[in-house]
């Protein structure tokens, strides 16, 4: 100790290092092993997301992008508010073992749909966005679980739901399993159908039982040139009926927008799909037992509008523009019309009042001088419906003659479908006020007969049935 300046209980040190070593090593070891496990697992979630994100490879995406789509991912970064969205069920793969779809390269993660919730202008919303890189989008049983989980949380929480489309219909690997997910799938649009909003954005092929889930849900909405929907496609259609048809004639944005009424309303591109949807959400309340959003603005509400009074004309046989006179009523002169290429004599959609979100129904003079026909009265019953589930006013403009009189609309029930407006207007009851801009004919749904006057002007007796009826 002398020699080499070692302190005087160094040995002991020493000697307890060497006694207690066999204790100490094993821990270490342990711990050095814990860390090198943790570090592969964390190298193998990684790579597991970098599978998931990438979907059916490089290439796939590639052909996407030359078709002019976006991918599941990049549509769900232009819906969502930055940083909001949390995954769900990132690595569920099917368990299909069936042609050869148990090899490993046909398990991606995700299985072709990616599901979570984030948010829309700060506003909750649960979301589910099909990969048309994996097997075409198309819907497995495990593809349909984690569909009907997103469902089942946002009925839970109150929330809406956002379904991105862009599937080519049920894998038929799994046959019997694909159709029952579907079958799940269904019954829950019907479960919260008038509970929470449910919104569909078609965004390419929907084919066959795919087809029906967009038709359940409230609003459906098409990209041109990309989204085509049908029951069955052009070569089933050839085969069975000897017709030729293209995709785009057979269930293209125009077919379902202005010839159908499939479609809500079609877009030019994915783009312009999802920042739509965007705005058309902030009309929405999150479900049945909360108000609509509140927007603020500095539109007065006691404004004086000169233009109304050179709206309409003098002469009651010439046509104008209700448009004119929404845009001139609703906060800003916003006002998101819904179906506008279909039964156009009839404007229905969504503007505000003093902050506040209301369902607007117009006749339109220009348009079969404003008659209802079998198309306008779906269209519009429909949409009443929908605001006496989520809380929303109804003001209706009202310049009708009456319904369309000819063989044809008779024909085709315009009896029953006439009567389905006069159910919505009948049966609703959230706050309801009409404005008769010229003429009106005694039928007329919205207003609720208990007694009319010379002018055919009803007006209610009944106070429970929240009317205002102005000429």
């Amino acid at each position: 100790r002398e020699e080499n300046s070692i302190p005087a209980d160094t040995g002991l040190r020493l000697n307890m290092v060497v006694v207690f070593r066999p204790l100490l090593l094993p821990r270490l070891f342990a711990n050095f092993s814990v860390r090198c496990l943790s570090t592969n697992i964390l190298q193998r979630i990684d790579g597991k997301r970098h599978e998931a994100a990438v979907g059916g490879g490089e290439k796939k995406i590639a052909s996407q992008h030359k078709k002019g789509k976006l991918t599941a991912q990049e549509r769900l970064q232009l819906l969502l508010d930055g940083h909001s969205f949390r995954q769900y069920d990132t690595f569920a793969v099917h368990d299909c073992s069936d042609f050869g779809m148990d090899k490993p390269a046909n398990k991606i993660p995700g299985d072709g749909v990616i599901t979570g919730r984030g948010k829309i202008n700060g506003r909750d919303v649960f979301v589910y966005c099909q990969d048309f890189t994996v097997f075409g989008g198309s819907l497995s049983h495990a593809h349909a679980r984690k569909i009907c989980k997103v469902m089942d949380q946002a009925m839970l929480v109150g929330v809406p739901v956002i379904g991105l489309n862009d599937s080519g219909g049920a894998r038929i690997q799994e046959g019997i399993e694909s159709l029952a997910g579907y079958a799940e799938i269904f019954q829950r649009n019907v479960m919260a159908s008038g509970v929470i909003p449910q919104l569909s954005v078609l965004m390419g092929p929907c084919a066959g039982g795919a087809v029906y889930s967009p038709a359940i849900t409230d609003f459906t909405f098409m990209v041109k040139d990309t989204s085509h929907v049908f029951v069955t496609g052009p070569e089933v259609v050839k085969t069975v009926t000897q017709e030729d048809v293209t995709m785009e004639e057979l269930g293209g944005a125009r077919t379902h927008t202005v010839i159908s009424g499939v479609a809500h309303e079609a877009f030019e591109n994915d783009v312009e799909a999802l920042y739509k949807i965007r705005e058309f959400f902030d009309f929405l309340p999150l479900n049945n037992r909360e108000q609509p959003p509140v927007r603020v603005t500095d539109d007065d509400r006691d404004r004086i509008i000169p233009s109304l009074d050179d709206i309409v004309p003098e002469d009651s046989t010439k046509p104008y523009n209700m448009l004119d006179i929404i845009n001139c009523i609703v906060d800003d002169g916003d006002f998101y019309e819904i179906m506008a290429a279909y039964a156009k004599n009839l404007v229905i959609g969504f503007g505000r009042m003093n902050g506040r979100t209301v369902g607007v129904l117009a006749n339109q003079p220009l348009v079969a001088a404003g008659c209802l026909d079998i198309n306008a009265s779906v269209k519009g019953a429909r949409f009443v419906r929908f605001c006496d589930a989520f809380n929303i006013p109804i003001l209706t403009f009202v310049d009708v003659p009456g319904f369309l009189p000819g063989t044809n609309q008779e024909h085709g029930g315009i009896i029953r479908h006439g009567a389905k407006l006069l159910f919505a207007y009948a049966e609703s009851t959230v706050p309801k006020i009409t404005v008769i801009t010229r003429k009106v004919h005694f039928t007329y749904p919205s207003l609720i007969v208990d007694s009319f006057c010379s002018q055919c002007l009803v007006l209610p007796t009944d106070p429970t049935t929240q009317n205002l009826n102005f000429v």
